[in-house]
């Protein structure tokens, strides 16, 4: 058996629209073949937004891809792993892998993290890289856009308190941890 390391994740390709399908069909091999003990988590990063008719909300809403074409999958890189993914019906491949039987790189920290802050997996972690002082950028919400600094983290409530200018004087505003992003 291969030394695991530590569990890291990774981005597979599939095709465009059979995210979901992929995603099930991966499920599946992890329990049938089973990896629950290398494989975790199968993630496809989706969001609602709401549906629009004449540019005024309807009411509904619908489900947006984020990464079209993209499976995140939380794992230890071992060849058996990577052959059951590798061989799953609708991957393409892995991001960070020329093929050729190379093991793919896995997605760093700082770039995988605003993905599963979307998807709503936050770990505590992540906040360690936010603390007083960081500057952010608000994602979501009547700020969208604004760039402050942060004045303090609430894990418990999972939010974060930031100072921006608004109508150019230092207003405070309290974000969701998952709606801010390092600047």
């Amino acid at each position: 058996m291969e030394q695991l390391g530590e569990k890291q994740w990774y981005v597979v390709n599939t095709y465009s629209g059979h995210e979901n399908k992929v995603k099930q069909n991966l499920l599946r091999r992890i329990e049938s073949m089973n990896m629950e003990d290398y494989i975790f988590r199968v993630i496809v990063a989706e969001e609602e937004e709401p549906v629009l008719k004449d540019g005024v909300p309807t009411g509904k809403t619908k489900t947006k891809n984020l990464y079209p074409g993209y499976v995140f999958v939380e794992m230890y890189m071992t060849d058996e792993a990577w052959f059951v993914i590798r061989n799953t019906p609708g991957v393409t491949g892995f991001v960070g892998s020329s093929g050729k039987g190379t093991k793919p790189f896995p997605v760093p920290k700082e770039q995988i993290e605003p993905v599963l802050k979307k998807v709503g997996i936050i770990n505590p972690e992540m906040y360690k890289e936010y603390v007083i002082g960081t500057r952010v950028k608000v994602l979501k919400g009547p700020f969208v856009g604004s760039v402050g600094e942060i004045e303090g983290v609430d894990i418990e409530k999972g939010t974060v308190s930031v100072q921006i200018t608004f109508f150019g004087r230092p207003t405070s505003i309290e974000v969701d941890f998952a709606d801010v992003e390092k600047e």
